[in-house]
């Protein structure tokens, strides 16, 4: 799987070049996405513009993941979800357990509102 990779200060954006993810893709998208959970910089932010379809795997591994990842305090936003992808995580029902936003950039905030917010929050566990 082709993924162009824009490492900020703050977050990972990862944007799939594919216009289709498949199922047997699933598990080198599970590999690389897991991959930052281990890094300096374990936030990311899964930019989707370029992909027309996703199988079902597919679907559920992203919102798997996302579980995973908000589990231990790292975010992890998909962005500009075209509508035939959209409609699929909206007929497998995952739509609403997912972090989206329309626009990367409007993800960047997304992740900056979650770092504060967990600073904030570590202040309160001391």
């Amino acid at each position: 799987m082709n993924v162009k990779i824009d490492t900020k200060e703050k977050f990972t954006v990862l944007t799939p070049e594919e216009q289709h993810i498949s199922a047997n893709m699933t598990e080198e998208l599970q590999n690389l996405l897991l991959s930052y959970t281990s890094k300096d910089n374990p936030h990311i932010i899964l930019n989707l513009k370029n992909v027309k379809a996703i199988d079902i795997q597919a679907a559920e591994t992203i919102a798997v993941l996302q579980q995973q990842f908000y589990e231990k305090s790292f975010s992890f936003i998909v962005c500009e979800m075209q509508t035939e992808v959209e409609e699929i995580f909206e007929k497998a029902e995952l739509l609403e357990e997912l972090n989206t936003t329309p626009t990367e950039s409007e993800a960047w905030d997304i992740v900056q509102m979650e770092e504060i917010e967990r600073e904030f929050m570590d202040g309160f566990d001391e």
